[in-house]
């Protein structure tokens, strides 16, 4: 596992790409988990606060049981328009939820608005980070996993 940091410090130039694809649009598309094993979507927002990518949730939304039940997840970048100019971005993992008072008000703090409250807040670790982009002809994917170099694979 590793933190937004972490990938940043381990593929620079990846890492500003799959940002500004979650920088670019507020909401963004989640997979949790069912109860019987099943995907489920939901809309989200994310945060960049300190080391970490960060989802909040409304307090008791059927997306935050998902993740407290099963803590796996993929995270889809709002891809923008058709042109999908600067990329597709997707990042999967474990989310953590903070259940601290102090480190949620912290969280919290760092917020441009601060959340209704009660809320629930998890921190992403990040499993594994994929960046698709079409460059000239090709269509690149860029697939990053804690601890190994990024791979680029070219398609025709």
């Amino acid at each position: 596992m590793a933190t937004w940091q972490d990938f940043e410090q381990q593929a620079p130039d990846l890492a500003p790409l799959v940002r500004a694809r979650f920088e670019a649009a507020k909401h963004h598309v989640l997979a949790t988990l069912r109860k019987d094993g099943s995907p489920r979507v939901s809309g989200t927002e994310v945060d960049f606060v300190g080391a970490d990518l960060w989802l909040g949730s409304m307090y008791g939304a059927v997306k935050a049981r998902d993740l407290q039940r099963d803590p796996r997840f993929a995270l889809h970048a709002h891809p923008g328009d058709e042109t999908l100019a600067g990329g597709d971005s997707k990042v999967s993992g474990r989310a953590v939820e903070i259940t601290d008072e102090t480190e949620l008000a912290a969280f919290a703090a760092d917020l441009p608005e601060p959340p209704p409250t009660p809320f629930h807040a998890f921190r992403l670790d990040l499993e594994q980070v994929v960046h698709t982009a079409v460059e000239g002809e090709h269509l690149v994917v860029h697939n990053w996993h804690p601890g190994r170099p990024v791979e680029r694979i070219q398609l025709h």
